[in-house]
């Protein structure tokens, strides 16, 4: 019986532990440490009160390609703004195209609501978000 409720409390602690919903390693893009508040008052961020919009911004002391913010609709999604599946070179900067980022080095298209491309290793890297109000708060 002592064994059993052991196992069980074990079982219960593993269980309950909380892991984020995505994995942040890719041997091409280095991880980053910082944090950024965007107002979607402001005009340069104010497309993001619209579903299925993005705009590209650039913190101080993160990645040096900027980072993606969309709004799903329901939701806002972060990405990294380099090519995930690319060394970081002078080309493998991410533009946006609708709800879709290109890379120019390796012709790829990735999808914003999930952050994929057909055929590809890595999915674009993501960060997190917090919404407070008008300001959207990205971290790593």
């Amino acid at each position: 019986m002592k064994k059993t409720f052991i196992l069980i409390f074990f079982a219960c602690f593993l269980l309950g532990c909380n892991k984020d919903s995505f994995n942040n390693d890719n041997p091409y893009l280095p991880n980053y440490s910082f944090s950024m508040d965007l107002n979607k008052n402001l005009p340069s961020y104010s497309g993001l009160n619209f579903a299925g919009n993005a705009v590209k911004a650039y913190p101080a002391n993160g990645p040096s390609r900027g980072v993606i913010v969309f709004n799903t609709g329901g939701e806002y999604k972060a990405w990294d703004g380099a090519c995930p599946n690319q060394d970081l070179t002078t080309c493998s900067t991410l533009n946006l195209s609708g709800s879709n980022a290109n890379c120019t080095c390796g012709n790829e298209n990735y999808n914003l609501f999930t952050g994929q491309s057909a055929g590809k290793p890595y999915p674009l890297k993501q960060y997190r978000v917090e919404v407070n109000g008008d300001i959207i708060r990205i971290f790593n």
